[in-house]
Formats: structure tokens, sequence, C-alpha cells
């Protein structure tokens, strides 16, 4: 059995230390009030028992609190006593020089959690260590300098989540849409350089991923662009392609009719367009930012966007047609096999022009639902859904993207233009309630629920607003690609970003997690359950009625956002096991369950969720997506384009989560399984039983993107859990 050490390494259980922990502890009382050696064997002897059934590692604190419970057990409370004061002046020894030996076990790659902190990063790599020892003296000092002390006993706790401590310490931001369209239009500067306005479409794409890799290096959550703002040079393109192939024709005297040059012209351009979105497809996968990783990019794929303009509409179904190809063939991973890439994500937009047989470009929602069957992406925005439910303060419907996998803005009409604007905003960041918490300190009283949830909901309003302080008064100059370049804004030299932090202008986000397992606790059933719903619909309610009331009182947009949990849904887990001890479809899992979404473990068909999920969804406006879990749907594409008709029908943003494995040991191309080993869940080639994770190439979905670099037990936990809604 293995545990999780204090420095984040991974140990073997070792009974025999407790029972030398508890014969030490009893040279601090008198005779009367130490323990046998043998009750002491029995106590680890218990304790092992108890650890053997879980299949997941626990934290040397977590048994350190079982001897204690032992102890007092035994009735030796004085023993018990002194246990507790030795830990604590041990801690604050280990505190004085905790994150000495956290990095040094990073450098050493030792760090069991280092190891499954995020599915895209592999700290085995120097850039990803150097990311997570700078995130490690972050987290230091956001705790010990710039955090409330009860802000941070809550986090530890798992009450609360205050995200992205390990950015914290500097005034960076969360997630944004960039402004693609000026600066490519207008002209930005690179590392101090002036590019201007490009005069190909294989430029313009060249450009973009320049773009995408500076944004990534100055913030710390994902970044959303338009194939609408690339498929305007398109035109460029073609028009220059004209010009060349008329001067070559007079050169070597051919004469050629109008039809024939059109001909030609096509012919390259698609070769063109061809190349520019692969240099996108690659760039992206190759580029490596200074966090360490591929940058977190959305590509949106809009035909609406391109307005009245039929050329431009045409031309931008024809990057999307491109796109959907590219990626469903996919990449070569090291060993030349074609995989699924985890970036770019890709979203595309159902409307009233692709979503129906017969309608004009159906053809790319059939391309695309192949695409979906065969690499998990693209997901879907529902244009109907979204007009009826992002509604701006002129009474008129919007559809635009979300930053990074589901984080969305609040509609917003530009106050000098008069125009809706999407592009050039940011997300401030998150702080995450943990609602399961609430319900289990209640105890199921539900006068007593409401309470607690006031008082939670104050700590995370007051964590949110040390978000927003700390950046007001961040000079532009730090981060000129953002704030003076285009990206985001074009401010001067010196000047603040003040002015973009309230007015809606930016939101920042309030999220929550567990819902199932809240309700679950408070009811006794399933929020899908009739009698249950109510309850969950209330929860989700005074969520939102927090943020209006926080955002009328201080023009800060507040937003509620459905949490994506990676590493967290764990922590949270372990929390809770901790606190309130295993109860049954409660705290018996080693994960909660992400957002509003109907629990891993439940059988529900595939439009059954999303209609339920729909209810919720719009409760959630600052960010949400719901999933629906396939099999292999390669042979049955008329049933993908039904899901993705139902979506359109019902509910705003979804997707379609399948697999998509590779084993690199004998070839397998399908689904790679997990297993238990020794009490640990690990993956398994179903053919020839390779366990070797860097010769298995793994895609899953897990918070609205892909990752492709594992996942910790708990998130593994849950991926093994998924039932099939197909």
């Amino acid at each position: 059995m293995k545990i999780i050490k204090r420095n984040g390494e991974e140990a073997t259980f070792s009974a025999s230390k407790i029972v030398k922990a508890i014969e030490r502890a009893n040279a601090s009382v008198g005779p009367g009030e130490t323990l046998s050696k043998a009750f002491a064997t029995a106590i680890a002897d218990e304790i092992k028992q108890e650890l053997a059934k879980s299949t997941t590692p626990h934290s040397v604190e977590d048994i350190q609190d079982r001897v204690v419970l032992g102890i007092m057990k035994a009735g030796k409370y004085q023993l018990a006593n002194n246990y507790i004061v030795y830990r604590y002046q041990h801690e604050q020894l280990r505190r004085a020089n905790s994150t000495d030996t956290k990095i040094m076990s990073i450098v050493n790659g030792t760090n069991a959690q280092a190891k499954v902190e995020n599915s895209n990063k592999n700290p085995d790599i120097i850039s990803v260590q150097r990311d997570y020892i700078a995130g490690e003296t972050s987290r230091d000092i956001t705790e010990r300098l710039l955090l409330d002390p009860d802000i941070v006993d809550a986090h530890r706790k798992g009450i609360i989540h205050f995200h992205d401590s390990d950015y914290f310490i500097q005034r960076s931001h969360n997630c944004d849409l960039v402004n693609l369209d000026d600066m490519l239009q207008n002209g930005t500067v690179i590392s101090g350089t002036l590019i201007e306005k490009p005069h190909r479409f294989s430029t313009a794409c060249n450009i973009a991923t320049q773009i995408i890799a500076q944004v990534a290096s100055c913030q710390y959550g994902g970044q959303s662009i338009s194939l609408t703002h690339l498929a305007k040079f398109v035109d460029v393109s073609r028009k220059a392609i004209q010009k060349e192939v008329l001067e070559e024709n007079e050169e070597a005297g051919v004469e050629m009719t109008a039809f024939q040059v059109a001909q030609v012209v096509e012919r390259r351009l698609r070769r063109e367009v061809k190349a520019g979105i692969q240099t996108i497809q690659y760039q992206v996968l190759t580029l490596m930012t200074t966090n360490g990783q591929a940058p977190f990019i959305t590509l949106f794929m809009y035909l609406g966007e391109a307005g009245d303009d039929q050329r431009l509409k045409d031309d931008l179904a024809m990057c999307i047609e491109e796109v959907l190809k590219q990626r469903m063939e996919g990449v070569k991973n090291e060993a030349g096999a074609w995989i699924s890439p985890s970036f770019p994500k890709l979203i595309y937009t159902l409307d009233e022009d692709n979503v129906r047989p017969g309608s004009k470009y159906y053809y790319l929602t059939e391309l695309s639902a192949k695409c979906s069957a065969k690499r998990l992406v693209p997901d879907y925005i529902s244009a109907k859904q979204m007009r009826r439910l992002k509604i701006d303060e002129s009474g008129n419907g919007q559809v635009y993207p979300c930053m990074g996998c589901r984080s969305f803005l609040t509609p917003y009409v530009d106050p000098e233009t008069k125009e809706p604007k999407y592009y050039g905003r940011f997300n401030q960041g998150v702080v995450t309630i943990s609602l399961p918490d609430v319900a289990l300190s209640s105890g199921g009283d539900e006068e007593k629920f409401w309470q607690i949830f006031e008082e939670r909901l104050e700590l995370c309003h007051r964590a949110l607003r040390l978000r927003h302080e700390h950046l007001l008064g961040t000079v532009s100059d730090v981060a000129p690609i953002l704030w003076q370049h285009g990206a985001i804004a074009r401010l001067k030299r010196g000047e603040t970003i003040d002015k973009l932090l309230y007015g809606n202008y930016s939101t920042i986000s309030l999220g929550y997690a567990g819902l199932y397992e809240c309700v679950k606790y408070m009811t006794g059933k399933s929020h899908t359950d009739d009698e249950a719903k109510p309850f969950a619909l209330a929860v989700m309610q005074r969520l939102n009625d927090k943020c209006a009331e926080w955002r009328a009182a201080e023009n800060i947009s507040y937003s509620l956002y459905g949490t994506p949990l990676e590493s967290t849904t764990y922590k949270f887990a372990r929390c809770l096991q901790e606190r309130f001890g295993i109860i049954p479809e409660v705290t018996a899992h080693d994960y909660i369950t992400n957002s509003y979404h109907v629990n891993v473990r439940e059988p529900i068909n595939a439009f059954q969720k999303l209609k339920f999920e729909a209810e919720f969804q719009h409760l959630s406006p600052g960010g949400a997506i719901s999933y629906v879990e396939v099999p292999d749907m390669q042979g049955n594409i008329p049933a993908v384009l039904s899901l993705m008709e139902f979506i359109y029908d019902n509910i705003m943003y979804a997707e379609l989560n399948t697999k998509s494995d590779f084993c690199q040991v004998c070839g397998f191309d399908g689904e790679i399984k997990i297993v238990e080993d020794g009490g640990k869940l690990v993956w398994e080639c179903p053919k020839c039983g390779n366990r070797d994770q860097n010769k298995l190439n793994v895609a899953r979905r897990t918070c609205g993107y892909i990752g492709t670099q594992f996942w910790n037990q708990g998130r593994t936990a849950e991926i093994r859990d998924r039932v099939l809604h197909l």
C-alpha cells in the first residue's frame, strides 16, 4: 500500500512506524497513561486494514488522525493530547522548510502529486519543472502573505478552493477571448517587433500562432480565437494568387479564359488554406509556453460571424472544412501512429444554415460528426439556445465563444460604439465553493444548511475581492501583448488596467462543485429525482442571487461558474472523507461530481441527460458545459447527427466523450482500460497488457478539454466509473 508524504512523494505504508511513534509518545506521560506495544500494534493493524479497502493512497496527515482516534478509543486521552501537540510542533518546524523539500522532490522527479497535477503537463521536462518550482514559491508566499488566514485554512480543508495560487503572486488573469481581428487588421507588436497587416492567409495563420504563444505566456488560463478573423485573409490570398497567375501567363505567353484562371486560382488557394490550417495545428502542438505546455487554445467556428458577406461565409466554410479534415486525421506520435491531439480545442456552432439535412452547410455538420466520433472534438454551441440565454442590454441575443473550456463572458454592449463586444475581454479568476461540505457541515438540517451556505459564500466573496484587488493598479507594461498591442486592449504605456475590471467588461467567477453529492446528502435522492430537483435548483438560484447582489453593489461582473475540477475533485473528496468519514454515495468515492452534472455512475440516456442538464446550464451563466459518454460511434454517424440536432434544440453547449487511445507496444488502437493493481488504479492495454504510461497514448476529456498526460487517482476513478449514455 502507498501513502503520500508531506512533500508529495509516494512511499510504502509501514505499520511499524506507527508503533514506534506511539512508543515515543509514551515517554511524555505517566505510567497509567501509556499504551502497550501490543495495543499500539493493534492500532497499526486496524489502520492497515482500513487503508487496504481504499483504491487510492492516503496522506500522512490522514494516517496520523487515525492514530489519534485509536489512542482515544483506548481511553488514553493525555497520550492522545500529547501526540497532537507533538504533531503540531513538528508541523511548524516542517513548514519552515516545506517549500524547499517540495521543490527538490519536483527536481528529482519524486513528487507524486506533481506527476498528476495537470493532465497536459509532463513533470519530467525542465520547463514544466521550472513552472512547478515557481508555482510552489507562489503558493508559499500567497498563503503566508497575500491571503487572510481563514481563507487559507478553508482552502486547505477543502471548504473552498482558491484557484491558481501557483500564479497568484503575479498580477495575471485567468482566460480571455483574443481580439485577433484587431491585431491582424491593424497590426501588433510581438517581443518589440512591429507586425503589420499580413498580405496572405498563410502569413496570418503564422502570426496567429505567435500571438497565441505570447498570450499564453502572459496568463494562466485558456484563450479562444475565432476562425472568422483568419478567414478574412482567404480573399486577400485569392486576389494575390490571381495576380500571380495572370503575371505568369503573360510572361509565358499563355492565354487562359477567365474560367480557367479561376480554376487555377482556387486550386492554389485551397493548397494555401490547407498549409495555413496545418501551421496552426502543428505550431500550437509544438510551441511550448513559459508554463511548460502547449497553449491552451480554443478555435471557434461560427458561420454566422460572417454576417451577410457571402464571400466571407464561403471562405470561412472552406477553412472549417479543412480544420475538421486535418483534425480527423490526427497527428503522429513519436512512434509514427496517428493519435488524437489535445489542442486546439474546437467549437462548432450549430445554426439554421447547417443543422438540418438539406441546409446549405450541412456537409460541414456531417464532417463535424465524423470528427467528433473519431477525435472527441469539436464541441457544440447551439446558436438557437445561446441567443435565447445570452441577451445583451439592447435586448438582442448574442452568439460568441467561451474563454478556454467553458468560461463565458457576460453579454456586453460597448458604450462608445453601441455594438456588442466580446473579443478583447477576459476573466479575473475563480474561487470555488464545495457544496457537499456545506451539506455535511449542516448535518442535514436545511435551516442550518442555508446559514452555513451564506457564511461560505461570504468567505468566497472575500477571496474573490482579493483576486480583484490584486489586479487593481496593474500597469499595461507587465504584458504589452495583452494590454498595449491588441490581444485585450490598446492601453498606453504606464496606464493601469483598472477601467477594464469594472462594468461587465471582464468577469470574475464564483465556482461551485458537487451539486449531486450536496443534494444526495440533504434529500437522500439524486437531483435528477423530481422530489430532489427543487432543492438543487434552489441552491443554484441562491448562488446566482449572490452574484447579482455583489455585482449591483460593486459594479464588478461576478458570475456563476461550473468549475472544471481536474485534480481538485480528488482534493475535495479526500477532505470530505477526512472531515466526515465515509458516507455512501456522498463521500464514498475519491472524486466529487463536476458542477451540476448528473453523477457519472447514474444510468441515464443521452437525450434525458442533456434535457435535464439544460435546466441547470442556464443557471450557470459564467460557464458550463454538458457532455454525454458514448461508445465508438464511427460506424453510427446518423446517431451522432441526431444528438447534434437535439443539442441545437435543447441545450446551449455540449460535447460527446468517446475514447481515442493507442498502445505503442503492440499497436492496439481502441480503449485503454483502467485496472486495479495493489490498491492503485493503473492504465493497461487490453491486447498486450502494457502498463508503461510512457508507451501509452490515452486521450480523455476530463474538464471540457482533453488531457493526455494521465490523472491523479481520484480523477482516474471517475473516468473508470463513467457509464455510457448511448
